[in-house]
């Protein structure tokens, strides 16, 4: 595995028709929004676990590549199985060396970092990727839609229908929205998880293809957009990460409301850029 030794930062947009990219449990599952500006909000969680996904179809799995959050997962099992290693029941510094047993066998946990001192204890590990809230360009529309399923789950539903057999509920779309995210990977972070060139690789590609491999009638159409990225040629970086993000500008140039991406103008400013530091667009 080649070793991670630059720092990078990169923007990432994407969209969303007709879907709901991120429900709030705490409002009906309504798409998450900023209370004061009306824009749509994604979480970096969410971000995170259509990687964890993809990696998950893509690799089915295999050796390093297993995913530690996924569904049903029990962590402290999970915890508990790297004490079982040789390689852990032989060191002095037990914790130590589960940890990096976790960090070689679970790509989320090199990648996003975890809390494992829950059960037996492998430390706590700070991922060298991480993400922003993504936020939409403009303020977004909710629509809330009554949706009938043309049967009922109990027998005592049919009975007060009289054999009417139907069931009403609700969903909530975003007609559309335009999102930009932020993340930043840090060499640094890289090397003490063992996060690799290769590893790299593999998160680039899910971001391309992520929503494509996960796909649901809630989402609606997502569709990654644009993936830029700013790479610096040392471990620290040679400029700040806010004032390389100033050089993307998104904005709307359709009259009414926006509804497809060409509605949008991304433009970039690759005139003048600090020296050491190099861009590239990946989509």
């Amino acid at each position: 595995m080649s070793e991670l030794k630059n720092r990078i930062d990169f923007v990432y947009i994407f969209d969303v028709q007709d879907g709901n990219p991120n429900g709030d449990p705490d409002a009906g599952n309504l798409p998450r929004v900023d209370a004061e500006t009306g824009m749509g909000l994604v979480t970096d969680v969410c971000l995170k676990r259509k990687v964890r996904n993809y990696v998950q179809v893509a690799k089915n799995c295999a050796t390093g590549f297993d995913i530690f959050i996924k569904e049903k997962a029990v962590l402290n099992t999970l915890i508990d199985k790297a004490h079982e290693e040789d390689t852990v029941k032989d060191a002095k510094d037990k914790t130590s060396a589960a940890r990096d047993v976790m960090c070689k066998s679970y790509y989320d946990i090199r990648t996003f970092g975890a809390v494992m001192s829950t059960g037996k204890n492998a430390g706590q590990v700070r991922g060298p990727i991480q993400f922003t809230f993504a936020r939409s360009v403009d303020s977004i529309a909710t629509a809330e839609h009554s949706i009938t399923r043309m049967a009922v789950a109990t027998e005592k539903e049919a009975e007060k229908q009289s054999g009417g057999n139907r069931t009403m509920g609700r969903k909530a779309t975003v007609p559309y929205g335009l999102y930009v995210c932020h993340g930043f990977i840090s060499a640094n972070l890289a090397k003490q998880t063992g996060f690799s060139e290769e590893d790299l690789d593999l998160f680039w590609d899910a971001l391309k293809n992520m929503f494509d491999v996960d796909r649901s009638a809630a989402r609606g159409l997502m569709s990654a957009q644009k993936l830029i990225v700013f790479k610096h040629d040392s471990v620290l970086g040679n400029a700040p990460a806010n004032k390389l993000f100033d050089r993307v500008k998104v904005g709307k140039i359709c009259e009414d409301a926006p509804r497809k991406f060409a509605d949008y103008e991304v433009t970039i400013d690759k005139g003048n850029l600090p020296a050491g530091v190099t861009i590239e667009e990946m989509i």
